[in-house]
């Protein structure tokens, strides 16, 4: 059974950094892609970054891109997300996701395209 744990959520104030983190058990990730996606109350999930498990390939939205790195540590199953220079914009349930990886990178960008979800953490960034 596969489960994905994230954890890293919390109060911070515009301008700072945080670091997610995303725990995954019950499955050989090879082949598998990872992604983060969010939620802001009243809006639908969207997607910030995916990273390939084997190669390490990433992606990125345009309104994250230079702000928020997506990493793997292939030892631990964890998959993270640092998000740097929050803006109250960036305010969200964060979420983890599991793909099978695909050669089409606007493959990411899709919820329905993810298997696997995790439960998702806070993120609150205030002005």
């Amino acid at each position: 059974q596969v489960q994905l744990v994230e954890s890293g959520g919390g109060l911070v104030q515009a301008g700072t950094s945080l670091r997610l983190s995303c725990a995954a058990s019950g499955r050989t990730f090879s082949g598998y892609a990872m992604g983060w996606f969010r939620q802001a109350p009243g809006k639908e999930r969207e997607f910030a970054a995916a990273i390939t498990w084997t190669t390490g390939s990433t992606y990125y939205a345009d309104n994250v891109k230079g702000r928020f790195t997506i990493s793997r540590d292939n030892a631990k199953n964890t998959v993270f997300l640092q998000m740097n220079s929050l803006k109250p914009e960036d305010t969200a349930v964060y979420y983890c996701a599991a793909t099978t990886a695909y050669w089409n990178r606007s493959y990411y960008y899709r919820v329905e395209n993810y298997h696997y979800w995790g439960q998702g953490t806070q993120v609150t960034v205030s002005s």
